[in-house]
Order: structure tokens, then sequence, then C-alpha cells
């Protein structure tokens, strides 16, 4: 048995085919079925169903578990190897919402890189809610996103506050007016985020709270195809102030103050209780900790 097998079962698991598997790892058909087969052999079962589509069998998914552990294993080893050098270096891998990912990251990231660059950073787009499940399933290393909760296999620190606003095209009625009140929501034709969103979540509350019953066109999963839709004028949105920094800059979007949304909502850092942290991750954790909140919320 050797990790090149091992790592080609994985793929073959998410793949569910030879084929794939095989223009993924850079390995012939062939090649591929005869490292299954060998592992096969070797202990002396059926792990792979070949019929179409290939799926585990119940053994393989067994030894798939113990698979993904050895692989982990191998992983922190090549990262404490790594770590014995005095140059931070490695992979992270970071989960955040797409409105964070586009407004926040890349004052922060174009920083860090210049000067750690031996760190490679992949960004995974997702709702906060995910990103809570994405850190405890270890598919991502780090995640910034809204503190909803808390875990004891978490470990969070807060970067910046943020708030939800009523936003509307200059073209709208309800743009000359200074502020508005929370029974101008009544009947408003309102574009908001789907319901597994925290801003969503948000404004639901207050609408109960306030027995309203919203009248929602539109259900996108971002903020940012929010802001396009209501620049279109076909409805009035509420999303995080930090999304529309640069559309209120613009004069393409205004802010029509509510005093029922203005509730600060802590935005942060999350990671995993106990795991090893590399040097590319105690790195980059320190400085994201270390950066004034002017960092995360400049409108520049």
């Amino acid at each position: 048995m050797n990790i090149s097998q091992l790592e080609t079962l994985v793929t073959i698991s998410k793949t569910m085919s030879f084929r794939k598997a095989g223009e993924l790892l850079n390995l012939t058909q062939p090649a591929v079925s005869a490292q299954i087969k060998s592992l096969e052999d070797e202990f002396n079962t059926v792990l792979v169903d070949r019929n179409q589509p290939v799926t585990l069998t119940d053994r393989g998914e067994v030894f798939l578990d113990h698979t993904v552990r050895i692989l982990s294993i191998v992983e922190e080893l090549k990262q404490r190897l790594s770590d014995l050098n005095d140059t931070p270096q490695g992979h992270i891998v970071l989960g955040t919402t797409t409105s964070i990912a586009i407004q926040i990251l890349p004052r922060v990231l174009s920083y860090f890189q210049d000067q750690f660059p031996l760190i490679k950073t992949t960004i995974q787009s997702m709702a906060s809610c995910q990103v809570y499940n994405s850190v405890v399933n270890g598919q991502i290393d780090v995640g910034i996103g809204y503190l909803i909760e808390r875990n004891p296999n978490l470990i969070t620190s807060v970067l910046y506050y943020d708030t939800f606003e009523l936003v509307v095209t200059p073209k709208h009625p309800l743009s000359r007016n200074p502020v508005a009140s929370i029974e101008a929501l009544h009947n408003l034709p309102l574009i908001l985020l789907t319901g597994d969103t925290v801003g969503r979540k948000f404004v639901d509350e207050i609408f109960k709270k306030h027995k309203i019953t919203p009248n929602v066109i539109m259900e996108l999963s971002s903020s940012e195809e929010i802001k396009r839709m209501v620049e279109l004028n076909l409805g009035a949105g509420i999303i995080s102030k930090l999304s529309v920094s640069r559309e209120l800059r613009l004069g393409t979007l205004k802010i029509i103050p509510l005093f029922e949304l203005e509730v600060t909502h802590p935005v942060g850092v999350i990671y995993k209780s106990g795991r090893y942290l590399n040097s590319a991750m105690q790195q980059f954790l320190s400085d994201l900790k270390g950066m004034p909140e002017t960092q995360f919320i400049s409108s520049e």
C-alpha cells in the first residue's frame, strides 16, 4: 500500500469514474485500475463496484474513512517538516461569503501575499452558516463570516462589526425620504437574501416582531446579486452596509436609515480548536487578528 493508491481511492469516491479520476491525477485509466486492484488484492476485499457510475462497496466506505485520516496525518507531517524552515510557507483554504471575498479580502490578502509570497491562499465562497460546518468538517482551514453561534470545537475572534441596511436606487420613491419607518416595509417590493443567510434570518425576526408580511419579489444568494437588481430599480434591498460602500460613493445606491435595522453584527475569523497550525496558518491568523478595524471597514 502506498499514498498514491490511497489518493486514487479518494478521487474515485468523489468523481465516481476511473476515467475522471485518472484525468485529475494525471494517470491513465489502466493505471488507476491497477492501483485499486493492488489495494483490493493486498486487503483481500472488493473496495469498488465497477458498474456505472462507479461507487464504493460497504467495505470500500470503511476503507475510505480510514484513508482520509491517514492522508490527513501525512499532510500534517509534511506541514510540520516544512515548518522547520524559517520562512512561513504552506497552503491556506479560506472560506467566506461572496461580499466579504469581494469587498474585504483584496485589501487583506494583497498585503499578506506581498509579505509572504510562499504562502498560497485558496478562497471558497459560501454562506456564513456553511462557513462553520466547513471549518468543523475540515473542508476549509479558516473561515471569515458573521459570528452566529458558539461551538466548543471552534475558536472565533471578532475582526469588525457590520449592519444590514435598507438600500434603494436614487430613482426609487423612498430615496426622497431622509429616514424610513418600519411601516414603510408593508407592501414594499423587496429583494432579499435567501433564508439560510444571516441577513435574511435577522430581517425575518424583525418582520415577525412587527407583524409584517413582506412582499418578497426576489430571493438571491448574495448581496452582490441584490445590488445589481436594486440598481435596476426592481425593488428595495436589505443587505450588508459594507457591501454597498462602492455603490454609495458612485451614487448608484442610497441607504435609507431604518431604526429597527440598526443592530451591529460581529464579523470574525473562525478556525478549529486543537488542530495543528502550520506556519502559514499561524502567520495568517496573527496578521488578521492584529489588523485594525479600519482595515476592514474602510470605504476606499
